[in-house]
């Protein structure tokens, strides 16, 4: 026999499953009861909506007094800190939102709690508040109740807020859900926040961070995993390498998958990989080099828990490969500034003598270009990993080898 599962009231604030998943607007709306906790014993009504309004957003926000992330990131800060920041922005506007339609909603038409008034102990974990919502929750009408129903729904929006900072289309990520809601991730929020606060955070310490999201488990430093019912890898494998983010990722549902692995990059250490001079390619003739190439990502068989991947472009019956995890590397560390005159006019390189160089492939004095008009993103990124990451533009229309400049 399957028993009913108890009524919300008294302790009981969510029906969150013992083991699942859910997406972000899924859980939002499941910790709805706290917000109605927070109306009834507060005895809040619609004239007291913009002062709630005003908290969730200024708490999600960056830049405020209250905000729950002290990241205010200028031009000349990490391209890493820029794109997690806009991240934070984008979905804590987002959660805002939602927070703000779920209040009007539920001021006219409450959740029933029949187990009874809500009572939850909450952990103070010092999210400020605007004075006005200080006044309202824990002076005019609130008190201790009023004002821990509100701290655990507003400290749970800000742990889902800044679990989702990796994702792409974090709206589609399913969240590993924990009996308190989120606050199992507490401690990788942690590590992962000190990481990007106080230090330029590495590409692993975010694939890091969105494991523990998705798995609540930790794991190999890598570029990817793959985990029951999908992917998660780089997001420049789905956008044009010469506007993608540099740091971000993407979940790629995938039914078939039903294992959990770790891509690593091979070579472990590109520094120490062989190299080929560009000048000892072949020269670049026009009229033979192949006018399109098309690229293709194929994974590795599962070792121990990790695995590597290949891109592979075909051309006439011949295919030549680069490991994934580097042409990633090459991509996140590529500059984005137009080199400025060297004196001397760059060697002219063709892309297919480039991708199957039998080593990375490295500048000398006078550098290189290769022409990547009619080239899908896979086989830029191909030759992105293919090449010394360092000294490399990556443009719209080709890439320069041999520039120089700080990485923007």
């Amino acid at each position: 026999m399957t028993l009913a599962p108890a009524p919300l009231g008294g302790s009981r604030w969510h029906t969150f499953p013992e083991h699942g998943t859910l997406t972000a607007r899924r859980f939002a709306t499941t910790a709805e009861p706290l917000l109605q906790g927070v109306i009834d014993a507060g005895a809040l009504g619609p004239a007291d909506l913009p002062v709630l309004d005003e908290q969730i957003h200024a708490t999600l926000a960056l830049g405020t007094r209250e905000t729950a992330l002290p990241l205010t990131p200028g031009p000349d800060s990490p391209r890493a800190t820029r794109e997690l920041a806009a991240q934070a922005r984008a979905i804590g506007r987002e959660i805002a939102a939602w927070s703000t339609a779920a209040l009007r909603r539920l001021l006219t038409d409450p959740v029933p709690l029949p187990a009874g008034p809500l009572v939850v102990r909450s952990h103070c974990y010092g999210h400020l508040l605007t004075p006005a919502a200080a006044d309202l929750l824990l002076r005019h009408r609130g008190g201790p109740v009023t004002m821990q129903l509100y701290n655990e729904w507003l400290h749970q929006m800000v742990l889902l807020r800044d679990a989702l900072m990796p994702f792409t289309n974090w709206q589609d990520v399913p969240v590993l859900i924990g009996p308190t809601g989120l606050r199992h991730t507490e401690d990788g929020r942690d590590t992962f926040l000190t990481e990007l606060l106080v230090r330029q955070i590495r590409h692993s310490g975010i694939v890091a961070h969105a494991r523990r999201t998705l798995t609540g488990t930790a794991g190999p430093a890598g570029y990817g995993f793959d985990h029951d019912g999908g992917t998660v890898l780089p997001a420049v494998l789905d956008t044009p390498p010469a506007t993608a983010p540099r740091y971000l990722l993407t979940w790629r549902p995938d039914p078939a998958v039903r294992h959990s692995a770790t891509y690593l990059p091979d070579p472990a250490d590109y520094d120490a990989a062989p190299r080929t001079p560009l000048d000892q390619l072949p020269p670049h003739t026009p009229a033979t080099a192949p006018r399109t190439l098309t690229g293709r990502v194929t994974a590795g068989p599962v070792h121990d828990g990790v695995r590597t991947a290949r891109i592979a472009v075909t051309h006439d019956g011949t295919t030549a490969h680069a490991d994934l995890g580097q042409a990633l590397r090459g991509h996140r560390f590529a500059h984005r500034r137009t080199p400025g005159p060297t004196g001397t006019a760059p060697r002219p390189v063709a892309a297919w003598d480039l991708l199957r160089a039998p080593q990375l492939v490295q500048a000398g004095d006078t550098g290189g270009t290769v022409d990547t008009t009619g080239l899908d993103g896979l086989t830029v990124l191909a030759l992105l990993g293919r090449s010394y990451p360092r000294a490399v533009v990556l443009r719209p229309d080709g890439l320069t080898l041999g520039a120089t400049g700080r990485s923007r």
